[in-house]
């Protein structure tokens, strides 16, 4: 979900306009002073931390026990209820933040569609998800080669064809009273007469067949004036022309809505058939389709009533501004939802309601279609997940009495994490005591989490403040709240120093843009305005649009204002300062330095392609293939455009694809990028061993070609990383060696791993430690250092890998697995449960799945084998241990 539910208190304290010139005096060059030794009130006014926003999520207190539910309901559940369980599975990892496995979710949920309704759906949703990434279908046209996902749907296929028989006797040419019936009938409307086989009719529904061959007195009648039926004469030779061939042939749109409203009044099941199936190939526009929704609702046209729906949903977010669309979802009854979206009303206006919280979290749309997805509501876990979202909008909206019931609904149904809710409603209401209490509530009475100390460090003093938001830390770590508030109190009481490295603690292994904010205003505070304009440009770089001070200023705006306090940096500067950085390893650094040099005239296919490579490094992939897509729209050349869709092809997992992008490009120019492109994706590709001799001289070809020091040092790193497969370490040195004299530092790591192969452990680890001392972030080099140790160097440098960097696994696998050599069983699985609970990592549950399964916790086990498989279904080991396991459950 794109939008964030901000607290509400933050919104009461600034609600007056904010103009960054108020406190960003531009006057002659020259900044307002803001330095320590002004008032504390200016520092105060600069540096705010915002409340942590409550978050409208679905965030189970034992996501473990949830997702092991769901995957043990997945494998004996009727098939009509998977994609409602792979939509629940969607909403814990939409909870934990793991973007690609919510998507995999909605992918699972799309391909188990038991109903064509839920196949739109989730279609529509993917589609959403990853508004931005059409120019991967595009390319992979250019490919020949089709994206087998989320395209329209053949809507009539999915429906079966009506072939019975409508009357319910066989015409016997004999009326009621035995008289001979005449063959032909003939139907008068207005001044013409159609002449039918009556025969023929009789078989469109059984109420014609009474009429014709029954007691009724049309019967004995060969003229029967249907002109009170709103029946035109075209369309009556129509209906003559389909009681005769079975089909209505080339008929007008007006026509058709004329025959079908005639069919469904006349129980011609057949006829009414053809017209639904023509007519839902004709709903192919948002005008169309609103028009025909309304007969497809009223004459209870499921197929066109399906087309219809898929027409709005490929037209999200868009359609939704139009009334029209948004009236027909309001308003539908019970009989009209299931006509247009069968039993799949729950996913439907799940996927609504993100859209409308997207839009504007504050409407009355939004409220008002989760209303509606509240009534939905199948299950309890469905029900408590919308009463919590309804929550957080209607309070936003200031709705507080309605927002204390659904927050409360939510909380006793299970969903603890209301509780947040429930307490900022209660310090809104002045009794901050209730909201202490009941947090420490919450915290006594189960499994501790970090969200629960940081809500309950709001509601109470200075120092038990700090202590909530230090165990806070401890349980959770990845939350920012509690590094941004003790920073911020640091900097209040001038301890510069104590503050910056607080605020780097989280930006060392999480790239949070209201982190950088706050940074940002710490060096605007320090006037250090070079570091300031750093991190600005970096913001801008992750968001283009970013709005600092909760919205209130555009972050362009305060880099153009600050940008007049720093010295203007030539071409030549712009380059050596990004060589700087890069060698090493400030990502972050060189992100702003590529921000600066893309204001110029140099070529910027080449800038935004660097910018990509170094946003995947800091794991924002978003922000990456959106400069890969600058990068190809700003390529000088046909052969350079080739190798950026190459790259967008293979960052998506279309490697055959982004090899044959590379080929294309050599064939028009031999170039660095396209051989370096060639020599990664074949290497990711092929299941040869053999294979190595070709990326090698792929390699070798892209180094003869001109490039900067940069990329060459990359590709002489790559370039040793084979050798090392190979076993000719000599050669390996080489490039290790030739790489750092151009530094690329990283290649320190590469040069360490040979000293280790040739047994040398020492030069390996002093190798490693060249490294740490030059890389900026040294997270990832402490880990690799730590394998070539002894048993307390290693722990100590694992400790630091966790401190820089919570989110590296690998630290808790290896302390955990000590531990369990010692027969430290209770400590080896706290040690993983630890990382668990701000983590959904495969690696860790399947480790603690080990040894509970070595402890005869069975059920354990099988509880942490489902998790892992929901993780990642087709893990080998994983299912081979779940098997194992699942074959001794009781």
């Amino acid at each position: 979900m794109r939008t964030f539910f901000p607290s509400e208190s933050c919104k009461e304290t600034q609600l007056n306009a904010f103009y960054p010139q108020a406190w960003l005096q531009v006057e002659r060059g020259k900044l307002s002073k803001l330095s320590l030794h002004s008032s504390s009130s200016s520092i105060e006014s600069l540096i705010k931390v915002p409340e942590p926003p409550i978050l409208p999520y679905f965030k189970p207190v034992d996501y473990v026990e949830v997702l092991a539910q769901i995957h043990e309901e997945l494998e004996s559940c009727p098939a009509h209820e998977r994609s409602n369980l792979y939509l629940l599975q969607f909403q814990v990892f939409r909870g934990l933040g793991e973007v690609k496995l919510m998507r995999r979710s909605l992918r699972s949920a799309w391909q188990k569609a038991s109903i064509v309704h839920e196949k739109l759906i989730f279609g529509a949703w993917l589609k959403y998800e990853k508004q931005g990434e059409e120019i991967i279908t595009d390319l992979l046209a250019t490919c020949e080669k089709c994206a087998q996902e989320y395209g329209p749907v053949e809507i009539a296929t999915q429906f079966p064809l009506d072939t019975g028989v409508d009357a319910g006797n066989p015409y016997d040419n004999c009326a009621a009273d035995g008289k001979p019936i005449s063959k032909h009938v003939t139907f008068k409307i207005n001044d013409e007469d159609i002449i039918c086989d009556r025969e023929k009719i009789s078989g469109l529904s059984a109420p014609f067949h009474a009429m014709l061959n029954g007691c009724f007195t049309e019967s004995n009648r060969e003229v029967i004036d249907l002109s009170e039926n709103n029946l035109s004469p075209s369309g009556m030779r129509a209906i003559r022309e389909f009681s005769n061939t079975g089909n209505l042939g080339e008929v007008s749109p007006d026509l058709l809505l004329e025959i079908l409203i005639f069919a469904n009044k006349f129980c011609c099941e057949r006829l009414k058939d053809d017209c639904d199936r023509k007519l839902a190939s004709l709903a192919s526009t948002r005008e169309d389709a609103v028009e025909l929704m309304d007969y497809a609702l009223e004459e209870s046209c499921h197929i066109l009533a399906a087309s219809c729906l898929q027409t709005f949903l490929n037209d999200l977010p868009d359609c939704l501004s139009d009334h029209r669309v948004v009236d027909i979802f309001m308003h539908a009854n019970r009989e009209q939802r299931s006509i247009m979206v069968g039993h799949a009303s729950f996913s439907l206006y799940c996927l609504l309601s993100e859209v409308f919280i997207n839009l504007d979290p504050r409407s009355e749309n939004t409220a008002c279609f989760l209303e509606r997805l509240v009534e939905f509501a199948e299950t309890d876990r469905q029900r408590l997940f919308a009463c919590h979202q309804l929550g957080c909008v209607r309070l936003l909206r200031k709705e507080y009495d309605e927002a204390k019931r659904l927050f409360e609904a939510a909380f006793n149904a299970g969903h603890i994490y209301s509780v947040v809710g429930l307490a900022r409603l209660s310090q809104i209401n002045g009794n901050k005591q209730w909201s202490y209490d009941k947090l420490t509530s919450v915290i006594s009475t189960g499994v501790p989490l970090g969200w629960m100390y940081q809500e309950r460090s709001l509601y109470c003093d200075a120092n038990k403040k700090l202590a909530d938001l230090e165990k806070a830390t401890d349980l959770d770590p990845t939350l920012t709240y509690p590094y941004m508030y003790r920073a911020a109190s640091l900097m209040r009481k001038q301890d510069v120093h104590a503050a910056l490295a607080e605020i780097n603690r989280i930006l060392g292994f999480k790239l949070a843009l209201e982190c950088l904010e706050l940074r940002f205003c710490f060096y605007l505070a320090l006037e250090d305005y070079q570091a300031a304009i750093c991190d600005i440009q970096a913001i801008l770089t992750l968001s283009p649009d970013y709005r600092m001070f909760e919205g209130k200023a555009a972050a362009s705006q305060l880099r153009t204002l600050v940008r007049e306090h720093v010295s203007n940096w030539t071409t030549a500067d712009c380059w050596i300062q990004l060589y700087d950085r890069w060698s090493s390893v400030d990502d972050i650094g060189s992100l702003s330095v590529i921000y600066q040099m893309l204001e110029s005239d140099a070529a910027k296919g080449v800038l935004y392609f660097r910018q990509s490579l170094l946003l995947l490094r800091l794991n924002c992939p978003e922000a990456a293939m959106r400069s890969l897509q600058l990068a190809r729209q700003h390529a000088s050349s046909e052969h350079e455009r080739l190798v950026y869709e190459g790259w967008i092809l293979y960052d998506t997992g279309h490697c055959e694809e982004g090899l044959q992008k590379a080929e294309e490009s050599i064939k028009i120019k031999r170039s660095f990028e396209a051989f370096f492109l060639k020599a990664y994706a074949l290497a990711d590709s092929s299941q040869d061993p053999s294979c190595s001799s070709t990326v090698i001289s792929l390699l070798e070809d892209a180094l003869k070609c001109p490039s900067d020091r940069l990329r060459k040092g990359q590709a002489l790193n790559n370039l040793g990383s084979v050798y090392v497969d190979c076993g000719k370490l000599d050669l390996a040195a080489d490039c290790y060696i030739n790489a750092l004299k151009i530094r690329h530092t990283r290649a320190h790591q590469g040069l360490a791993r040979v000293h280790y192969l040739r047994n040398d452990k020492a030069a390996a680890y002093e190798e490693m430690t060249k490294l740490i001392e030059k890389a900026r972030n040294n997270a990832s080099a402490y880990e690799k250092r730590s394998e070539y140790g002894d048993r307390d160097l290693t722990k100590a440098d694992l400790d630091m890998v966790t401190q820089l960097d919570p989110l590296r696994v690998y630290p808790y696998r290896y302390r955990a697995a000590v531990l369990m050599d010692s027969h430290k069983v209770d400590e080896a699985i706290a040690e993983l449960s630890r990382a668990i609970a701000f983590k959904a990592d495969l690696h860790l549950l399947h480790l603690r799945a080990a040894f509970h399964e070595h402890t005869n916790d069975v059920l354990g086990a099988l509880r942490d084998c489902r998790a892992a498989l929901s993780v990642d279904p087709n893990h080998q080991e994983m299912l081979e241990l779940h098997s194992r396991v699942n074959s001794h459950e009781p």
